[in-house]
């Protein structure tokens, strides 16, 4: 009867051996089948990664045309406009030396003129009666 004790006592450990493996096999079948599932997860995201990575890329391709566009068109236009201000500056110098010519013609005439002592009476009474003329077509409009 020993040995069928003894027998029994084996059997027992393997049985709850059996047990122990079958209990370790199922949780490592979830582990495994919810690392499935994170690895499908995690490729999907990749898979989105790549695609936005690539049309990031796309976007900054765009950007750096416009932005090459853009100063282009700064440039041509910066161009116009130092050749716009050089040609004004030169207008402005000959206006500047138009109006001291003019300004020296006017006082050589100023004083080349008699300056007449009192304005003659006819000529206020023809600025009078023009200044009430117009007053009255002013009014009458």
């Amino acid at each position: 009867m020993g040995n069928f004790a003894l027998g029994l006592i084996v059997e027992g450990a393997v049985a709850v051996l059996l047990i122990l493996t079958i209990g370790y096999c199922y949780i490592l079948n979830v582990r495994l089948k919810r690392l499935r599932d994170d690895r499908a997860a995690l490729q999907t995201m990749i898979t989105d990664l790549v695609r936005a990575t690539d049309q990031a890329n796309g976007a900054i391709t765009e950007l750096r045309k416009t932005a090459i566009e853009c100063d282009g068109m700064i440039q041509t236009r910066l161009s116009e406009a130092e050749s716009f201000s050089i040609e004004l500056a030169h207008h402005v110098n000959a206006g500047h030396s138009v109006m001291s010519k003019i300004a020296m013609i006017a006082q050589t005439a100023k004083n080349a003129a008699p300056q007449p002592k009192e304005k003659p009476l006819k000529a206020k009474a023809a600025l009078d009666q023009l200044d009430n003329f117009s007053r009255r077509d002013g009014a009458a409009a």
